[in-house]
């Protein structure tokens, strides 16, 4: 049953069987695309060592496969940047101690040696296997069995970082903050680059926080606040506009900052304000305000809030 129902979510011209189902984000920044072709839209991203699930194997000379990711998204990914896997392959991955990075962008060298040759590029949420460490540096290695080393000052060993993981609101949008003037990438989920949703779903997974990608989906988990006044810093906020039938239309989200601020994607990472008597005041964004989404409390408490501790792709 489940083999039939990997076959019936691909797209005509896939392969009709496939010996490993799973696989490992293998470069920084994966793009996942709308159809199997560098050309075709992008339509979300996922970060170096995300366990993904592969429903099939584009069929046209050039491998690409079709990949789901822990937030339940799908899309077309180029065959170099995941590394296919068993499941038994990819349980010893998520079982083996990691690296977590925790600096906006980074590199892995060969050696432990900044004037090594380089092995990648790491951003914010990368999670590579941990090796060990030498001076100042941890040993890293890829899903792909490529190895190197990364400084301390810009990554953390998984048990350390859990150590002082911050959750509150406070830490949250320093985290978002820490991003202002990055620029709007459409589709893109990582510190090189960030739509409205995927500027949230970035900065919270900083905080080892999973929620669903799109902003109509996160409107729709945790509690919604309709009351303005009731907001509070680090709640979210949306914004779009509400269908004849009275259904919301949700086209863009942002965090809550407090006293009337709001920190977004658009166009680049910016605060705006919701009063006209503030120099952030963002008419365009307050005259589709609709609501706000209090997420925060009901992370592991529902169905599309957890963490990688419960989330399955990461605990299979």
């Amino acid at each position: 049953m489940k083999k039939f129902i990997l076959l019936f979510l691909c797209s005509l011209g896939c392969l009709s069987a496939l010996a490993q189902e799973y696989g490992v984000v293998n470069i920084s920044v994966c793009n996942l695309r709308r159809t199997a072709d560098f050309d075709a839209e992008m339509v979300s991203q996922a970060l170096l060592g995300t366990p993904v699930h592969v429903l099939c194997i584009s069929d046209n000379g050039n491998p690409w496969p079709q990949v789901q990711t822990p937030d339940s998204y799908t899309g077309w990914v180029h065959y170099a940047a995941i590394t296919r896997m068993s499941f038994e392959e990819y349980h010893a991955w998520n079982a083996a101690p990691k690296v977590v990075v925790t600096a906006l962008s980074g590199v892995v060298h060969k050696e432990a040696s900044a004037g090594s040759a380089t092995v990648s590029d790491v951003v914010a949420g990368d999670r590579l296997k941990y090796l060990g460490k030498k001076g100042a540096w941890l040993k890293v290695g890829f899903p792909d069995g490529r190895t190197g080393f990364v400084c301390k000052k810009i990554a953390k060993t998984e048990a350390d970082w859990r150590k002082n993981l911050d959750r509150s609101a406070e830490a949250i949008l320093a985290s978002a903050q820490s991003m202002l003037g990055f620029p709007y990438l459409w589709a893109g989920m990582s510190s090189k680059g960030m739509d409205c949703s995927g500027f949230v779903r970035a900065t919270l997974f900083m905080h080892d926080i999973i929620i669903p990608r799109d902003a109509g989906p996160q409107s729709r988990v945790g509690q919604r606040i309709s009351d303005m006044n009731a907001l509070e810093p680090g709640d979210l906020v949306f914004f779009g506009r509400y269908r004849e039938d009275g259904t919301p239309r949700v086209s863009h989200v942002g965090f809550y900052l407090g006293n009337g601020r709001f920190i977004h994607s658009m166009g680049l990472v910016q605060i705006g304000s919701f009063l006209p008597q503030d120099p952030n005041y963002d008419a365009y964004n307050t005259g589709r305000y609709l609501f706000g989404g209090r997420v925060l409390p009901y992370i592991d408490k529902e169905e599309g809030l957890n963490t990688t501790l419960t989330n399955p792709y990461y605990a299979e």
